[in-house]
C-alpha cells in the first residue's frame, strides 16, 4: 500500500479524529444519547486516526487522490 496522505492531510485527520473520538464523552450535546450517533463517530474517528498513522487512505487509492508530495 503506497502513501497517498500528506502531512497537513495526516495533522487534519488526527486532530478530528481525536475530536470524533472524545466528543461522545466529553460534550454533553444531545445528539449523542443516541447510542447509534455515539457508535458512529467513534468509527468515523478511528477509521481517521488510523489512516492518518498509516499514511495511506483507501479512498483515496479508489479515487487517485494523493496529498503528500512525492
Amino acid at each position: 500500500m503506497s502513501t497517498n496522505v500528506g502531512t497537513t492531510d495526516k495533522v487534519i485527520r488526527i486532530v478530528v479524529g481525536l475530536a470524533l473520538l472524545l466528543t461522545p464523552f466529553v460534550a454533553n450535546l444531545s445528539i449523542f444519547d443516541n447510542s447509534f450517533a455515539v457508535y458512529v463517530s467513534l468509527a468515523v474517528g478511528a477509521v481517521l486516526v488510523l489512516t492518518a498513522l498509516m499514511g495511506s487512505c483507501p479512498l483515496y487509492s479508489i479515487f487517485g487522490i494523493k496529498t503528500n508530495k512525492v
